[in-house]
């Protein structure tokens, strides 16, 4: 009887563990799929491209959190970090930062293939991924596009571009197409026309809670810096890696304080 017991019980336990999904290791992407992959965003300035690769880890937050920054777009500044607070957002903090970029936050959540792929790489090829990155800004650098401006300053070192903002309290998103500026200029090509850059979204020091301070990298030791300390989540660690924020995760549960961009259009329109 007892033996019996003891056989149920181990069937019992090998059903409970064969029951639990396991999430295998992406398969390792090469070289030339991790340039296309970062191309988009190779040419962000450092502070902000290490918020979207940290928060690509958070795929399943993107689609509420562009809806949020679309519906709040009239907010800036100090506004808009107070609403953050007030509506106990639930998000991961390297989400929220991206809140003042709506620009950034709806192409990764239209393309969620993309940000998942980025993501996964970014946990488990994160010196990869950032090898990829260098490598088209060199591309960009080679051909003649990236120059620093009124934006942004650029600084060249053995192995590694920086791209820093101009102004450190603004952040500005470039907007161009990675099949022109990763290739060599054809033809009367303008060059200098290849890149543009969105409005100025002020970056104060009431968006220091969400990773904003310090927030960049260490190139040639492969470390993303997020409020002046490295971020080492990986994919074996990513259900319970913490990285130690200034923010505290809101326990209340989450509320609309603000009016939304809709109810603000309609009462213009009337």
């Amino acid at each position: 009887m007892i033996r019996k017991f003891k056989v149920a019980a181990l069937l019992a336990l090998m059903l409970s563990v064969l029951a639990i999904p396991v999430s295998a290791q992406p398969v390792a992407l090469g070289p030339e799929q991790l340039d296309r992959l970062v191309s988009r965003i190779a040419l962000y300035p450092d502070p902000l491209l290490a918020q979207v690769l940290t928060a690509s880890t958070f795929p399943e937050q993107i689609p509420d959190a562009d809806r949020w920054a679309d519906d709040h777009s009239y907010l800036h500044g100090e506004q808009l970090a107070k609403a953050i607070q007030d509506d106990h957002l639930p998000w991961d903090p390297s989400v929220l930062a991206l809140l003042p970029f709506p620009s950034v936050l709806d192409p990764m959540s239209r393309d969620m293939a993309w940000t998942r792929q980025l993501g996964d790489a970014v946990l488990a090829q994160r010196p990869e991924v950032m090898e990829a990155v260098q490598r088209m800004r060199r591309k960009a650098d080679e051909y003649g596009y990236l120059v620093g401006n009124q934006y942004v300053r650029v600084a060249r070192y053995p192995g590694y571009i920086e791209i820093l903002p101009a102004d450190p309290a603004y952040i500005y998103v470039p907007v161009y197409d990675p099949v022109v500026v990763f290739a060599r200029p054809a033809g009367r090509v303008a060059v200098s026309a290849a890149i543009s850059w969105g409005p100025p979204v002020w970056i104060g020091t009431f968006f220091v809670p969400f990773g904003w301070a310090k927030a960049g990298f260490v190139w040639p030791s492969h470390e993303v810096l997020v409020a002046g300390q490295p971020w080492r989540r990986e994919w074996i660690t990513r259900s319970t890696y913490a990285h130690p924020y200034a923010w505290v995760r809101p326990v209340e549960p989450r509320v609309e304080r603000h009016e939304i961009r809709r109810a603000v259009e309609a009462r213009r329109r009337h």
